[in-house]
């Protein structure tokens, strides 16, 4: 994705006009192409490429003609289904909701996750505070409540991280391994899952993973029946204590869809203290999503909007990245890029890090320009 393409207006007058009015009602649309999926009625189409009748899909799918009729009508406007001869039919768009995993996850996540708490995004913005999560418990982040939210919720939830997590692990064992790393440190592990893919990539790796406990609880949960779950170790911390120290002794440390939880005052007290456990030998591995190294615009469109998940609902002050912004971090950390993979999976990134020779940042220099350190503890 070439940022400059944000530079000039790409659309047409009727175009913009047309956006405007789908903004106005996204809430409508959302809601209305979420149940044409549920209710079956996209696959009913996608199965008769003929099309159907109005009084078809209310009979097949079990809804009055009323209430087919208006999801139907909602939809030829959205453009997800067509009319022909009385009958609709399937639309791109519409194949896309039906097919596309990606827009499935989103989905699920938006309306199960996000879609209450999004009501308080003012009040959010405003206090720095995710004020959406009242909607799910009283914490002061969405990781605190995790094992708390209703099932739903949780599936949902973990549906969407697995989804955009586990896609790159394949092509990112290599680029981690590639030094043989014996000793690893995965740095909000969550529920273990990049751990076992370590620990079964390589017979001899010990991987410890730094997480809250209650993530850690939920981790054993996990990799109970996993054979090679004795080389999978717990270390209880909270990282957003400025005063938590990193273990050391790790040849690797790796962090995956981690600091895009933080704000940048966080993330810089994070990868300070992370550097200042490291060997000259040792390489922390980022992985993120940052929305200005995608190779499609859909993508970067997709991981903006995500950001506001993060504002509502999750702590009220991070987002998914630029590049820029975390390259200032890692360096303003004492520590150096010494290579970036580009393009992992569904459009991740690794920047691998070292220590900066002769680096010895105080905690009071991780912290970018005009932020206190007050900041990194609340």
């Amino acid at each position: 994705m070439k940022q400059h393409s944000y530079e000039k207006e790409s659309m047409t007058a009727a175009a913009a006009q047309r956006l405007a009015q789908e903004i106005a009602f996204g809430p409508v649309v959302f809601q209305v192409s979420r149940l044409m999926l549920k209710f079956g009625i996209l696959q009913l189409l996608a199965d008769k490429p003929g099309g159907c009748t109005q009084e078809e899909i209310s009979a097949t799918c079990g809804l009055s003609p009323y209430a087919a009729q208006v999801l139907l009508e909602s939809s030829l406007t959205i453009g997800t289904v067509l009319l022909r001869d009385h009958r609709y039919l399937l639309a791109k768009a519409g194949w896309f909701l039906l097919n596309d995993r990606m827009a499935q996850v989103n989905m699920a996540f938006n309306h199960d996750v996000n879609y209450q708490g999004l009501f308080y995004l003012e009040e959010a913005l405003k206090q720095g505070t995710p004020a959406g999560l009242k909607v799910f418990g009283d914490w002061s982040t969405i990781y605190e409540g995790l094992s708390s939210l209703p099932e739903q919720v949780q599936k949902s939830w973990f549906g969407f991280d697995h989804y955009y997590s586990d896609c790159s692990f394949d092509e990112a064992l290599p680029i981690v391994f590639a030094h043989h790393p014996r000793t690893l440190l995965d740095v909000g592990g969550n529920t273990g899952r990049w751990a076992t893919r370590c620990v079964q990539f390589d017979p001899t790796v010990e991987v410890t993973i730094l997480d809250l406990p209650q993530q850690l609880e939920l981790m054993r949960e996990q990799t109970a029946n996993v054979p090679e779950a004795s080389r999978i170790h717990g270390h209880a911390a909270n990282l957003l204590d400025a005063d938590t120290a990193f273990p050391t002794g790790f040849d690797a440390l790796w962090m995956s869809q981690f600091l895009d939880c933080f704000s940048e005052a966080e993330v810089t007290s994070i990868l300070t203290r992370a550097a200042r456990s490291m060997a000259s030998h040792s390489r922390l591995y980022i992985m993120e999503t940052f929305w200005d190294r995608q190779k499609y615009d859909t993508a970067a469109y997709c991981l903006t909007q995500i950001s506001l998940y993060f504002t509502a609902m999750a702590n009220g002050n991070s987002k998914m990245y630029h590049s820029d912004d975390m390259k200032r971090c890692v360096e303003a950390a004492g520590l150096k890029i010494e290579k970036i993979d580009d393009h992992l999976g569904m459009g991740h990134s690794i920047f691998t890090c070292r220590v900066e020779e002769g680096a010895t940042p105080r905690l009071e220099e991780g912290v970018p320009s005009g932020l206190k350190r007050e900041a990194l503890q609340g």
